[in-house]
C-alpha cells in the first residue's frame, strides 16, 4: 500500500511533468483501449473522434493490441455511406484477473475475464483471519479455480487484487499508525510467491465501489457515494471520475463517520449499519447467526430483528449520505448489502424515507447496489487490470509497472469480537 506518511506534493508541480515519447505511445494506448472497453463495437474512426487522436494514430495502435490480443474485429458493417466501417471490440481472453476479499469472517475468491465477467468463485468462512495460514489457502483455491484452463489461458492470467479492511490486523502487531502494516505486506508478499502473480493490496470498500462503477451502464456518474453494509461498514467515493483512494489508499472511511445518538454520545455508523450489529441484535433475542455466512438463516424466525435494526441503519445511512455529500457534492448514492438482494432493495428504501426527513440543501438519488457481497472481491479483481491496461496516470504510485502482456517466469501453483468503533 501507499505510505501514509508521504511528504508533501506541490499540486501544480504535478502538472509540470512531461512525457517521453514512450510514455506517450503508452498513454494513447490507454486511452484506445478505453474507448474500445467501455464502447464496445465503435469503427476506427469514432475511436478516433472519440480519443482525439488521428485516425492513423489509431489504426496504427490497433494493429499492435490487436497482436497481443487484446482486440478482436467484428464483421465488417456494409450498407452505409462511405468506407465500410470494422466494429472493434475489447477480447474477454485478452487477460484474466483474480480478486480476493479478505474480510473478518469470510474470504472470496474470484476469477474474472477482461470483460470483468466471473468465471469462477470459492468462499472461506473463518472465525478470525489467519494471516500465517490464509496465503497458503488462497493460494491453493485459486490453483483448484484454473486447474482446468488452457495453457494458453492461464498464461494470460496477469494479477491478483486484495481487498480488505484498513484496520484488519490492528491488534496483531504493534506498529506506527502512519507505516503501512508489515502483516499485510508480509501476506501479499507470500500470497505473490506461491502464485508467482503479481500482487495489490486495496480497501475493500474502495474495491466494491470501483466495482459498482464498472457495472452501471453508461453514461456512468461522475461522482458518486458508495456504501457496502457487511462486517462492518464499507464505503467509497467515487468524485470527478476517479476513485478516491487518497495517499494510504483507505480513504473515504465513512464507516468511521461519527453519527448522534439519543443519548447525546456520537458512535461511529460501523457501530449500527453493519451485520456484526445485526448479528448481535439476534443473539440479544436469543437466536444464534453464523456471522460469515448468511446463506442459512432463517429469514422468518429473523424479521423482527431484522426490521427494528434495518431502521436505526437507516437513519445512520441517512446522516451519513447526507454529510458525506456536503463534501463531495454527489447527486447518487448506492446502498448495498451482503445480505440477499430483497433486503438489500429494503434497506435502500428505508434509506431514501429517513434521507428525505433531514434538512434538504440538494437532492440525492438513493438505489440499491447490483452487486452484492461479491462487490469487493470482483472490484479487487478488476483495479489492476485497470492499472494495468487502461489508466492513463502512468505515475500512480500503485499502478502495476508492466502494462502489456509480457513471457515471465512464473511459479507453480500450490494448491477476540472486532471493536465495532473501527473496520
Amino acid at each position: 500500500m501507499n505510505d501514509s506518511a508521504a511528504p508533501t506534493i506541490d499540486l501544480f508541480n504535478l502538472g509540470s511533468r512531461g512525457l517521453q515519447h514512450h510514455g506517450l505511445r503508452r498513454a494513447n494506448e490507454r486511452a484506445v483501449l478505453t474507448v474500445v472497453g467501455f464502447n464496445p463495437g465503435l469503427s476506427n474512426a469514432e475511436i478516433a473522434r472519440m480519443s482525439g487522436l488521428a485516425p492513423q494514430t489509431v489504426s496504427a495502435i490497433l494493429n499492435d493490441i490487436e497482436a497481443l490480443g487484446l482486440i478482436v474485429r467484428g464483421e465488417v458493417l456494409r450498407g452505409r455511406r462511405g468506407q465500410p466501417a470494422t466494429p472493434i471490440f475489447l477480447r474477454a481472453e485478452g487477460s484474466f484477473g483474480i480478486g480476493v476479499e479478505l474480510s473478518w469472517r469470510h474470504a472470496d475468491i474470484v476469477a474474472i475475464n477482461l470483460h470483468a465477467k466471473a468465471l469462477a468463485h470459492r468462499h472461506l468462512c473463518y472465525e478470525e483471519p489467519d494471516f500465517a495460514a490464509l496465503p497458503r489457502k488462497i493460494a491453493d483455491a485459486i490453483a483448484e479455480m484454473v486447474r482446468d484452463w488452457p495453457a494458453a489461458q492461464r498464461e494470460r492470467l496477469t494479477d491478483i487484487g486484495i481487498g480488505l479492511p484498513s484496520t484488519i490486523d490492528e491488534n496483531r502487531v504493534p506498529e506506527d499508525d502512519n507505516v503501512p502494516s508489515a502483516l499485510r505486506v508480509a501476506f501479499a508478499a507470500e500470497l505473490e510467491q506461491l502464485t508467482g502473480l503479481p500482487v495489490m493490496l486495496f480497501n475493500d470498500g474502495n474495491a466494491a465501489c470501483w466495482a459498482e462503477l464498472v457495472a452501471r451502464p453508461a453514461p456512468r456518474p461522475e461522482t458518486f457515494i458508495y456504501l457496502l453494509v457487511s462486517t462492518f461498514l464499507g464505503a467509497g467515493l467515487i468524485g470527478e471520475g476517479r476513485l478516491w483512494q487518497g495517499p494510504s489508499g483507505y480513504s473515504a472511511d465513512l464507516g468511521a463517520m461519527l453519527v448522534a445518538q439519543p443519548d447525546g454520545i456520537p458512535m461511529p455508523a460501523n457501530a449500527f449499519a453493519s451485520v456484526t450489529s445485526l448479528v448481535e441484535r439476534a443473539q440479544e433475542a436469543g437466536i444464534t447467526l453464523k456471522a460469515g455466512d448468511n446463506a442459512d438463516w432463517d429469514w422468518d424466525a429473523l424479521e423482527p430483528v431484522l426490521k427494528a435494526w434495518m431502521r436505526q441503519s437507516a437513519k445512520v445511512l441517512a446522516l451519513v449520505i447526507y454529510n458525506a455529500n456536503a463534501v463531495v457534492e454527489g447527486r447518487l448514492a448506492v446502498i448495498d448489502t451482503i445480505l440477499p438482494p430483497q433486503i438489500t432493495e429494503r434497506l435502500s428504501r428505508m434509506v431514501l424515507e429517513e434521507f428525505a426527513l433531514l434538512p434538504q440543501r440538494r437532492s440525492v438519488e438513493i438505489v440499491p447496489g447490483t452487486i452484492g457481497r461479491l462487490a469487493p472481491a470482483l472490484g479487487a479483481a478488476e483495479l489492476p487490470l485497470y492499472h494495468r491496461y487502461f489508466s492513463r496516470n502512468l505515475f500512480e504510485k500503485n499502478q502495476i509497472r508492466s502494462d502489456m502482456p509480457q513471457k515471465k517466469s512464473k511459479k507453480p501453483y500450490t494448491g477476540e469480537e472486532r471493536r465495532k468503533t473501527k473496520r
